[in-house]
């Protein structure tokens, strides 16, 4: 194998690399962006968010403290 062969396939292997990285740069910031768009959830201190202001709440509360909304659950 001649160097010209070589460096053929080093540069093809290193596009190939790139490649590979843009896609899963991608798809990582694509599962960040989808799970930020999810709905909140119960965090561990026993808080829920309103889902209309974003306000923490107690689980027990039925309404929001904020804008009065219904609470989800």
């Amino acid at each position: 194998m001649d160097s010209t062969t070589l460096l053929a396939a080093m540069v093809g292997a290193a596009i190939f690399g790139l490649l590979a990285t843009v896609v899963i740069v991608r798809r990582s910031a694509s599962a960040a962006s989808a799970a930020a768009q999810e709905s909140f959830a119960v965090s561990t201190e026993g808080m829920t968010r309103c889902p209309s202001c974003g306000m923490g709440n107690l689980v027990t509360d039925a309404d929001c403290s904020s804008c009065g909304k219904r609470l989800p659950g």
